[in-house]
């Protein structure tokens, strides 16, 4: 996974939430940003957003209709109040009719660690740890994308260091977590973050550990709690 094509790569097959909702415009064409739910194994949903070309809308993104995406999950800086924010959405670049046959969200990723990761261990002690990844785009662009590791493969990402250059295997998830504001508000916030299945170096020796199974990923999500709220906000 080196090239610009596959370095990030998603497919999502969903069903759309709400209308489209007007997000930019670049060079003259609008672009829209789509709710897309998502079932996971355990029955729940992953809501995430996509972000869909006026070109590609049609009507195949009204409320309730079942749509597969191709794209790439990216992330952009948005300033709130003072502070600058990560966005992360999904990028799509093609789409399909819906397939149920097919495993409705994959996620391959290839970049480099930039901010120590950070391990510890859930109240119900499984083993968890977060990963910063930064992905080139072309025009000498990157991605910041959130990752979470579990069990046995946390130990392993636990080891890696800065500048490490990685391959990721896995989903992207939705995640509410609650904050606490500076006059004490206590607010639900959702994280959107790259849920890993398997990873190994991004080298010709591919070091990789085990991969982790999708019940136990889907276990573990609401013990998480606050674990990328840190890295929301830059």
């Amino acid at each position: 996974m080196t090239t610009n094509q596959t370095n990030n790569s998603v497919i999502l097959c969903g069903t759309v939430k709400g209308e489209p909702v007007y997000s930019h415009e670049v060079f003259g064409e609008k672009f829209y940003e789509v709710m897309l739910a998502v079932k996971r194994l355990s029955g729940m949903d992953d809501v995430l957003p996509v972000s869909v070309s006026e070109h590609l809308l049609g009507d195949g993104f009204r409320d309730g209709c079942e749509v597969t995406v191709k794209g790439q999950f990216r992330s952009y800086n948005k300033i709130v109040g003072e502070r600058s924010k990560l966005m992360l959405t999904v990028f799509v670049r093609d789409v399909e009719p819906f397939d149920p046959t097919v495993n409705p969200n994959t996620m391959q990723l290839s970049g480099f660690i930039c901010k120590p990761p950070v391990y510890r261990t859930t109240p119900f002690n499984r083993e968890i740890c977060d990963l910063l990844v930064a992905v080139n785009r072309q025009y000498n662009k990157s991605d910041y994308i959130p990752c979470i590791v579990w069990g046995r493969n946390a130990r392993f990402a636990e080891k890696l260091a800065v500048g490490q250059h990685i391959d990721i295997v896995g989903r992207v998830q939705s995640r509410n977590y609650q904050k606490r504001l500076d006059d004490d508000t206590v607010v639900t916030r959702t994280a959107y973050e790259v849920s890993v299945g398997k990873i190994s170096i991004a080298d010709d020796s591919a070091v990789s550990a085990t991969e982790t199974s999708e019940s136990d990923v889907a276990d573990g999500v609401t013990e998480v709690g606050e674990l990328h709220a840190g890295i929301q906000i830059l």
